[in-house]
């Protein structure tokens, strides 16, 4: 069972190690932070990723968000897939400024996971 991170969040947070995917070029790059966040209505990607992907952002497109302290911003989308739990999630995914992303209800709903605060620990609940 993966635990929760305690070096980037205070409290521990759920934290997955995903891979991103260019589906254009077959580059991908694994281990990427990703917070599970049921909170979050997207998922959010880290823009440095997008440059060894080689993946551009969709022209034309971006997308005004509201953070979880109501300051908005608009923000760039790329189409990659994201690979968690071995199941790959194909889609238009926001980036974000950040080292690690943010796994949003978006493939939250597709996924069933158990979040065990106590033992600070999270699994896929088959």
């Amino acid at each position: 069972m993966p635990t929760y991170d305690d070096t980037l969040f205070d409290p521990p947070a759920p934290l997955a190690k995903t891979t991103l995917r260019n589906p254009q070029n077959g580059k991908s790059v694994s281990n990427v932070p990703m917070l599970l966040d049921s909170g979050a209505d997207v998922t959010l990607v880290p823009r440095a990723i997008m440059d060894h992907l080689g993946a551009e952002v969709i022209p034309n497109v971006s997308y005004e968000v509201t953070s979880f302290d109501g300051s908005t911003s608009v923000i760039s989308a790329v189409q990659i897939e994201l690979i968690l739990l071995k199941k790959v999630f194909r889609g238009r995914f926001l980036l974000i400024d950040q080292s690690w992303g943010v796994v949003g209800r978006d493939i939250l709903n597709l996924v069933s996971l158990w979040l065990d605060g106590p033992r600070l620990t999270w699994n896929e609940q088959h």
